[in-house]
């Protein structure tokens, strides 16, 4: 039953999220928000919908460990595994100066993050700090949008607007399908919650542990998504673009909102293993796109291959750690 209610709970959390998204975006159309802002801000929250949906549902049901892993595990996830299949399959040109100007500002938010772990919890204070911090980043980030000189990324995302908007749901769809999606994304949330938690306490493992992998996976999957169809429609820049700013929205909204609905106790291998290949990863694609004389504007086959086998390597080191349990 709980491998079942997994399974449904992620074909359930993924087809809600999108047409959550749908609904929402429509909405705002109809409201006559601006394209720019519905694909910065519904878009972009929707794709982490996921995370943030379970994240919440684990704090408020006392799991800490499961919370956290999916935060950062979906980040780790994006990373290694999507971003390296993506770049396996066509390299990644990067133009754009907002992915250029994001990819550092994850970095400290990273370093942020990881300085908040060191007292082995995260408080609700520290919560609030990370949501406070995202309110601001969101902010600048749409002040920026409105303001700055075109760019590829803006293009691109402006053109995935339109496409979604040719041929717009009336209002009254668009507000059923805003209030259908939430509330099957609760719904969701709470049967994968069950699931997770049930199968991390039969095999004598950690939620952490299932968070780190199969929860991680699955709520990364509207990224995989939306990666792939990007590949399709050469559009290389929304790759980073959705990647980047899932990576922010879970280092400082999903688990900012855990630790705020419930303080997160933080075992030390969260800090050394799980944080601490999070960062390595996240300077590591800053150095792919930035060679000696600056950006290269590529991410290559060899780079995403590299980034597969790190993905690999650690998922293989975690359901070790889980057959060494099991065999004790």
């Amino acid at each position: 039953m709980a491998i079942g209610a997994i399974l449904a709970g992620l074909v359930l959390l993924v087809w809600s999220a999108d047409k959550f998204v749908e609904g929402a975006a429509a909405t705002a159309k109809h409201l006559g928000m601006p394209t720019l802002l519905i694909g910065m801000v519904i878009i972009g929250f929707g794709t982490s919908a996921p995370e943030l949906a379970v994240s919440a549902m684990a704090a408020a049901d006392g799991n800490p460990g499961l919370a956290l892993g999916n935060g950062y595990g979906s980040n780790i996830t994006n990373i290694a595994l999507i971003v390296g299949l993506t770049a396996v399959i066509a390299p990644i040109a990067v133009h754009s100066q907002v992915v250029r100007k994001e990819l550092p500002l994850l970095v400290v938010l990273t370093l942020i993050a990881g300085a908040q772990l060191i007292d082995g919890e995260l408080s609700r204070m520290d919560g609030w700090v990370l949501l406070a911090v995202f309110a601001a980043v969101m902010g600048w980030s749409i002040y920026q949008g409105l303001r700055g000189k075109a760019d590829p990324l803006e293009n691109e995302a402006n053109a995935e607007m339109t496409e979604m908007m040719e041929h717009p749901m009336p209002m009254k769809s668009a507000l059923m399908w805003l209030v259908v999606g939430l509330v099957l994304l609760i719904v969701s949330s709470r049967l994968l919650v069950w699931g997770a938690v049930t199968i991390a306490q039969s095999l004598g493992v950690s939620d952490l542990i299932i968070g780190l992998t199969i929860v991680a996976i699955g709520t990364s999957l509207p990224e995989l998504a939306s990666a792939l169809a990007a590949v399709r429609k050469n559009e290389h820049d929304l790759i980073l673009g959705n990647i980047l700013g899932s990576g922010i929205f879970n280092t400082l909204a999903v688990v900012g909102l855990a630790a705020a609905i419930h303080p997160l106790t933080v075992d030390p291998e969260v800090l050394y293993r799980d944080w601490t290949l999070m960062l390595a990863l996240t300077v590591g694609l800053l150095a792919m796109g930035f060679g000696i004389t600056g950006w290269r504007k590529l991410i290559s086959r060899f780079d995403g291959a590299f980034l597969l086998v790190v993905y690999v390597a650690y998922t293989g080191y975690l359901l070790s750690t889980v057959v060494a349990v099991g065999t004790a």
